[in-house]
């Protein structure tokens, strides 16, 4: 038993370690399900739908967008959100025919055939939630990653982080899930 305990504890280093070296730093369902620590375990097949996902924020969230991840899994690009401040975010991720930013109304130029919008919901400015945050490079992109043109800025408008994803196909399937220690949010596209 006890070999059983330490091999699983290896293996799940081991994928850790991988998620890392393929999500570089600083760079579904309608609910989905929350997880706690830090490793998500890949879909059991890509995402295949396509809808806009929503899941509501906790009462008490205020949350930043302190990091930016992008990395390539077979079948699959994940794109991770990392959070700092409280409470537990909401989401709405879906498909836009144009990125329009929230507040001024000008349209974002993104790369991609087609653009996925993904509004962080339970969002607090940095000032308010205490946390320093993202401050890499808009876009953010990963040449690895075959199916993502690109990860369009992370502004807070109204209790609202909005970003655009450039993805090189026609709108294929996704999903997102939420992780707790650290807060996180993932979203799993399909790629080629």
């Amino acid at each position: 038993m006890r070999n059983r305990m330490v091999l699983t504890v290896a293996v799940a280093a081991a994928l850790i370690a991988g998620c890392d070296d393929a999500e570089t730093g600083s760079a579904a369902t309608t609910t989905p399900p929350t997880t706690t620590g830090s490793l998500v375990e890949a879909p059991a097949q890509p995402p295949g739908d396509a809808s806009p996902k929503r899941g509501t924020p906790s009462n008490d969230a205020g949350l930043t967008v302190t990091d930016l991840r992008i990395g390539h899994h077979q079948g699959y690009d994940r794109i991770v959100y990392d959070l700092g401040g409280t409470g537990t975010p909401g989401w709405i991720v879906q498909y836009t025919d144009r990125a329009i930013q929230d507040g001024s109304g000008n349209e974002i130029d993104v790369a991609g055939q087609s653009v996925l919008e993904v509004q962080i919901t339970g969002s607090a400015y940095p000032f308010d939630s205490g946390v320093t945050p993202y401050s890499g490079p808009d876009p953010a992109t990963d040449p690895s990653a075959p199916g993502i043109a690109g990860v369009y800025r992370t502004a807070v408008f109204e209790g609202t982080t909005q970003s655009f994803i450039g993805v090189n196909a026609d709108r294929p399937g996704f999903s997102v899930t939420t992780l707790s220690n650290p807060t996180r949010l993932v979203i799993d596209i399909a790629s080629p």
